[in-house]
């Protein structure tokens, strides 16, 4: 990697919160340091940031993910308050300042709506500012006329084609693609490199994920299909540790990259 990029960074619930909802509070302040110091860097750092939902659940102690719409849309507004108020902290802490952007799927359906919402990021990115992202859940659900724009995956992809990012890195539980579940079966071998992504790759991501979150390897996958698509490279790799960013950055292998297609 060059030594100042443009680099968006998705982290996914299960990373951010333990099994009971509530957030892993070293984990997310070692997250904010490390991009923190990596904006310190010279380097432009967006964060998307799923949770808001799991973390509200957590803040009121609900166990399990509601299925009425008006509830997960309650819990998530108490949870992005939470979000929010913890990054503010943190980053705080570290010398750092951060924009909340809440997105739907009516903000980027249009060339028009696009290019406001590329000139928000782009104005906040020059003074310095770090836009942590997500998507509006109080409002935007698959119930209200499709106004969703699917999951936090797919939402850092079109934010890292918005912006003209050079790198789109998701944090996930596992660290990276697998060519079977490796829950599932110990002769599972991990994929470094994807050039192309087939219909071979996409049946390997499998189904969705955690009771926390909406997402899987399947999601990623198509979040990773976006991106690419745009020439913007893609690595998943494992939350559990945020300073793995750093091998990144050291051009050591780490998790499964996707490569950006040059055509």
């Amino acid at each position: 990697m060059k030594k100042k990029q443009r680099i968006v960074i998705k982290v996914g619930t299960s990373t951010l919160t333990y099994d009971n909802c509530k957030l892993n509070i070293r984990r997310l302040e070692k997250l904010c340091k490390v991009i923190a110091d990596l904006q310190n860097q010279g380097n432009e750092m967006v964060l998307v940031s799923s949770g808001a939902l799991a973390v509200g659940m957590g803040k009121l102690g609900i166990k399990n993910r509601p299925e009425m719409t008006n509830k997960k849309q309650a819990l998530s507004a108490v949870g992005q308050c939470e979000l929010m108020f913890m990054y503010d902290k943190f980053f705080d802490q570290y010398n750092n300042v951060m924009a909340q952007i809440l997105l739907t799927k009516y903000a980027v359906e249009t060339e028009e709506k696009k290019e406001t919402i590329h000139n928000a990021f782009m104005s906040l990115i020059d003074m310095g500012i770090i836009p942590v992202v997500n998507e509006n859940d109080s409002v935007a659900t698959d119930e209200l006329e499709g106004n969703k724009i699917g999951d936090n995956d797919q939402l850092s992809a079109i934010v890292a084609t918005l912006i003209d990012a050079d790198k789109l890195i998701i944090l996930t539980d596992i660290d990276g693609l697998y060519n079977k579940n490796p829950a599932e079966y110990d002769d599972a071998k991990k994929i470094s490199t994807v050039e192309l992504i087939t219909d071979e790759i996409r049946e390997m991501a499998g189904g969705r994920g955690s009771n926390r979150g909406t997402g899987g390897m399947a999601t990623k996958i198509l979040a990773a299909e976006i991106a690419t698509s745009a020439g913007i490279d893609v690595q998943i790799i494992s939350g559990e540790d945020p300073e793995t960013i750093y091998d990144i950055f050291d051009g050591k292998p780490v998790g499964t990259v996707f490569l950006g297609s040059t055509d």
